[in-house]
């Protein structure tokens, strides 16, 4: 004889009301039924009848077979797979207790496989990576150098002291061209074509360090604070890198060139002074830019060096993008989250301001974990000047925590608390957003439902199982 018991199909109704775009109002009505009645349903409070069978089927025009399947079998038969994985090997997990799980508890149930799928398709994704070996991405070394740089928070304190030291003998022989006078080097500009469309060159022969004379002021001076890191700096950029072991000689020498940069921006901007006017001008880059004759693009990139100890700053994250979102330089003194692979929330400033040249733009931001964090951003230009020169066109954008954003202009007093966040991810494949029409990409652990019933404003909805 046919076993005679209740039938629960809670998840099933909400996912079947869901995939309908239905709120439990417009479902009580199709049916015929009270809103309260539909929520009992759906929370498995109360059974569906055979009447209710039938109404579902002939209402939503479905086969009587899809909708009364029983959700606990499919659970218990998905959660007893997921078991086997050698991971819960030494776990005593007993047939009834797995039953009694996905009957009991399918929210429970659908959360631990979500989390499985996702351990196992990452694991796999882990697996392939260390299989194609150290050397399969070309770009390793320069993930390696941004990892040596994260890690000591984009500040080398020796390197920072002596390059503030040097910017006073710097400032006392009367600038960088006189103190490498001294030096018996002669400082030239010359057109690009004479030096091999070169931006600097250093002559040892004569003597000569020569530089374009199609860069601006800001660009001439960091450039000859460059060559003054790379000689006058050597031994403390070299010391720097020797205290640790990197993988390939290309990532020594990717971070021989970065803490070179670093040390050219710390006599351009020493330390003290410069972390005194940023606390006096509010951190507004173009005041700084004009008070120490450097770019916005090497100001910005100083604020994320202000972490000296016991005369902290505001903690930055920097990044600069292109047109098609590819990422050529990324700082990280706040504790910023970006994906080291795949691209970047594109309802991020940072990706829009290419419509917007030369205009910094703030935005108060709010990531799925709920961290908040205000950031500006600004398009930047470089490459040769004058008429036919190949110029290039990228965005920077500087992040710091909401709640140290009131010491900001660029804030305008906002409180962080009520400030309005844009919603962003690190990247779609970590966001878990549903409602987000950018994305491009489902996230990682989520099945995609079909449109047979309905299409959603976003690109992708997402089943409940």
């Amino acid at each position: 004889m046919a076993e005679n018991r209740p039938l629960y199909l809670g998840p099933r109704l909400r996912r079947l009301r869901r995939e309908l775009g239905l709120t439990q109002l417009a479902m009580a009505d199709d049916l015929e039924i009270s809103p309260s009645y539909v929520a009992l349903l759906e929370r498995n409070q109360r059974p569906v009848t055979a009447d209710m069978l039938l109404r579902l089927a002939k209402t939503y025009r479905l086969d009587i077979a899809d909708i009364a399947g029983d959700d606990g079998e499919d659970y218990a038969r998905r959660l007893t797979d997921v078991l086997r994985d050698p991971i819960f090997a030494d776990i005593d997990l007993p047939k009834l207790e797995v039953a009694d799980l996905a009957t009991s508890f399918p929210g429970v149930s659908e959360a631990l496989l979500r989390l499985h799928q996702a351990y196992t398709r990452e694991a796999q994704a882990l697996a392939e990576q260390r299989a194609a070996g150290p050397m399969a991405d070309e770009n390793e070394p320069v993930r390696e150098a941004q990892r040596f740089l994260a890690a000591n928070r984009n500040y080398f304190h020796a390197l920072d002291t002596r390059a503030e030291e040097l910017a006073g003998e710097i400032e006392k022989a009367g600038g960088a061209t006189e103190w490498l006078a001294v030096k018996a080097v002669r400082v030239r500009f010359l057109p690009p074509d004479v030096l091999m469309d070169s931006l600097r060159r250093f002559d040892r022969h004569n003597q000569q360090l020569l530089i374009a004379d199609t860069l601006d002021h800001a660009s001439r001076a960091f450039q000859i604070a460059t060559h003054i890191a790379h000689t006058a700096l050597r031994s403390e950029i070299k010391q720097t890198i020797r205290a640790d072991s990197f993988s390939s000689r290309t990532t020594a020498t990717l971070l021989l060139r970065a803490l070179a940069g670093y040390a050219a921006a710390a006599i351009v901007m020493p330390y003290g002074r410069f972390a005194r006017a940023a606390d006096q001008r509010r951190y507004d880059i173009d005041a700084l830019c004009a008070l120490f004759g450097a770019s916005f693009e090497q100001v910005a990139h100083r604020l994320t060096t202000l972490q000296r100890p016991g005369e902290e700053r505001v903690g930055f994250f920097f990044i600069r993008v292109d047109e098609a979102g590819n990422v050529s330089k990324r700082l990280d003194g706040a504790g910023f989250p970006f994906a080291a692979h795949g691209g970047g929330c594109p309802l991020w400033s940072v990706h829009q301001v290419f419509r917007r040249p030369g205009e910094i733009v703030p935005q108060w931001l709010e990531l799925p974990g709920g961290e908040r964090f205000f950031s500006i951003a600004r398009t930047v230009t470089g490459g040769a000047a004058g008429y036919g020169g190949a110029r290039v066109v990228r965005a920077v954008a500087l992040a710091c925590a909401a709640e140290q954003a009131g010491r900001l202009v660029y804030a305008g007093g906002t409180d962080p608390a009520g400030a309005p966040t844009t919603p962003i991810g690190v990247t779609c494949r970590l966001c878990q957003r549903a409602e987000c029409t950018a994305r491009s990409v489902p996230p990682i652990g989520r099945d995609v439902l079909a449109d047979d019933y309905r299409r959603a404003a976003q690109p992708y909805t997402f089943a409940e199982s």
